[in-house]
């Protein structure tokens, strides 16, 4: 009796230390082989692979109740802070802010021991800095399934980018003009999901195709082969990522432009993506934020476009226009609400377009 008693001791300690002291972490780098990455991203440095892009992801598949990320922030300006956001499993995902230059994250606590797989991904774009991935600490790393084969990739501005949408911690009109963005619940983001496809947004806020907004001094022909848009810097290796289907958002800040300059920038664009991408379906979007003014000429410039590039032989450029108008969110931008319609809208068309 005595034995069974002193047995039944030792296991309820055991089991008491175990819950307070749970596994060691250990620290896996940035180059591991089972760390997966998409996205526009710089591998200068393997340990460090840094990048500026709205909604680049990472990947990882781990065992036990507990893992930290470790992230480096540019912080430009000696004071800009990305937004990132993070998913475990199939739960809700979260966002947070970085605050300091290097950041060890508590990305999950208190989960079952069995398998998980976390997805870190930058709810900011290139204007607020680069971020660096520097490693994760689990108590195992585990190999992740193959990536979707489906891929998409969202050339556009300020909409693509996810910019002013939630409003869950910062309401509008306060702290910097960056705390709504949230490209991991964008329009595309979200489209590719549904769709069980990869995804990359190649947007910039306040860009156009011929006219920038605010003395950006770019436009979207000009940085769309490049890894940090926004500075125009940085060469992009087109043969990394090929999509299935490309879609573009612009005009917004274009404004109403004269029809001749805007029509021939846009199908020469059409010219370049088509020599990056051969295969691909190129979608030419109406801006879903254009007001009454702007939505009927750029929907005239489209449909004018997309007759054009089909006559001189590519019969895989179409387009799409949105319902209506999305604008509740900060700027008159669409909120996550909108976001989460215009997925809808758009997963439908890629899906029937693509049958998938």
């Amino acid at each position: 009796m005595k034995y069974y008693l002193c047995l039944l001791f030792c296991l309820t300690v055991y089991f008491s230390q175990a819950k307070h002291n749970p596994a060691k972490l250990t620290l896996f780098a940035a180059n591991n082989p089972k760390i997966q990455y998409t996205g526009r991203i710089d591998f200068a440095d393997p340990l460090k692979p840094r990048f500026w892009s709205p909604a680049v992801y990472i990947l990882a598949k781990f065992k036990g109740s507990s893992c930290e990320v470790i992230l480096n922030d540019e912080v430009r300006y000696g004071k800009l802070h990305n937004y990132i956001e993070i998913a475990i499993d199939n739960n809700k995902p979260y966002r947070l802010q970085i605050t300091g230059k290097v950041n060890v994250i508590k990305a999950a606590e208190h989960l079952s021991g069995g398998e998980h797989t976390i997805t870190i991904c930058k709810n900011t774009e290139s204007g607020i800095g680069y971020v660096e991935f520097a490693g994760i600490r689990c108590v195992e790393l585990l190999t992740l399934p193959a990536k979707p084969a489906r891929k998409i990739e969202y050339i556009g501005d300020s909409i693509t980018c996810g910019s002013s949408m939630d409003q869950s911690a910062i309401k509008c009109d306060s702290g910097q003009w960056y705390d709504q963005h949230n490209a991991f619940m964008s329009y595309g983001a979200v489209t590719a999901r549904a769709l069980n496809a990869q995804y990359v947004l190649s947007s910039v806020s306040g860009i156009g195709l011929i006219h920038s907004c605010c003395s950006m001094g770019v436009t979207m022909p000009q940085v769309f082969d490049k890894v940090d848009m926004r500075a125009d810097s940085g060469k992009w290796n087109f043969g990394l990522y090929k999509p299935d289907v490309v879609t573009v958002c612009l005009g917004q800040n274009d404004g109403v432009q004269d029809s001749t300059d805007y029509c021939s920038a846009y199908v020469k664009f059409i010219g370049d993506i088509r020599k990056q991408y051969p295969k691909a379906n190129i979608v030419c979007l109406s801006s879903p934020m254009a007001d009454e003014t702007l939505s009927p000429v750029l929907k005239k410039y489209i449909t004018a476009i997309n007759n054009y590039v089909n006559k001189a032989g590519d019969a895989k450029v179409s387009h799409y226009f949105f319902s209506k108008r999305y604008f509740h969110g900060c700027g008159t931008h669409p909120d996550m609400a909108e976001h989460r319609e215009m997925a809808a809208e758009l997963t439908a068309y890629i899906k029937k377009l693509k049958n998938w």
